[in-house]
């Protein structure tokens, strides 16, 4: 039989003579494997099983004696076993609390997560703006992972401040387009209106020029500063 085997390997699969006895010579070997795995897997069945027993045991016995049960009496994972938050905790503690419209690159490191390029990448991000509204816009910075920007809120506290304004009725359209929300496409026609129609009065009336959308203008409506120009004021 073994030399019917060694001749199919030889014509079937290529091997040489010596091949094909190492090759028969593998095969109980890759049985054994395979049985000592369904061997492994049918103990850790068998320890699951008796471990589920008695915690069934566990917990009759505990209602049984009138306890209510609210937690597992077996150990089990827990998440929050693997966040170290005693030390942060007490960092948090013993620093003085700034608003984040005052912060710099340089004390943004003391949040965990936050290193100096991604905290120069912030301050940069809202210099750019001028200033952050909404926490939702820390999403925006590359780099800064989401489930930081809730650290941050343990050593500063949220101020929804524009330190800078673009005014609408004076800016260039270079000017206005240098705002990370605001295209150079959007800029040439927001300035054409104007030339047009004469000076904005107020966030809706940008509504007018109706390919802009009223989620856009909202979302740059707390930069725009609507003061009217002086060369008006003048003729007024």
């Amino acid at each position: 039989m073994w030399q019917r085997v060694i001749f199919w390997t030889k014509t079937h699969l290529g091997f040489s003579a010596k091949e094909s006895r190492g090759f028969l010579l593998l095969i109980p070997f890759l049985m054994a494997l395979v049985a000592a795995s369904q061997v492994l897997a049918w103990a850790k069945n068998q320890k699951a099983s008796a471990i589920y027993l008695q915690y069934l045991h566990e917990v009759d016995s505990l209602e049984q004696a009138g306890f209510l049960l609210s937690v597992s009496p077996l150990p089990t994972f827990n998440v929050q076993d693997t966040i170290t938050r005693s030390h942060s905790t007490k960092v948090s503690e013993r620093i003085q609390r700034l608003p984040f419209s005052e912060t710099d690159s340089v004390l943004l490191q003391i949040v965990p997560g936050i290193g100096a390029l991604t905290a120069g990448r912030i301050i940069k991000h809202r210099e750019n703006l001028g200033g952050f509204t909404q926490i939702a816009q820390l999403n925006e910075v590359y780099g800064l992972k989401p489930e930081v920007i809730p650290v941050i809120w343990e050593y500063f506290d949220f101020d929804a401040a524009p330190i800078r304004k673009l005014s609408i009725n004076r800016a260039t359209i270079e000017e206005l387009a240098s705002h990370p929300y605001i295209s150079y496409q959007e800029a040439k026609v927001v300035v054409a209106y104007r030339l047009q129609h004469g000076t904005f009065l107020q966030l809706d009336d940008l509504l007018k020029i109706r390919i802009f959308k009223a989620e856009w203008v909202s979302k740059i409506g707390p930069y725009l500063n609507f003061e009217i120009k002086e060369a008006d004021g003048a003729k007024k």
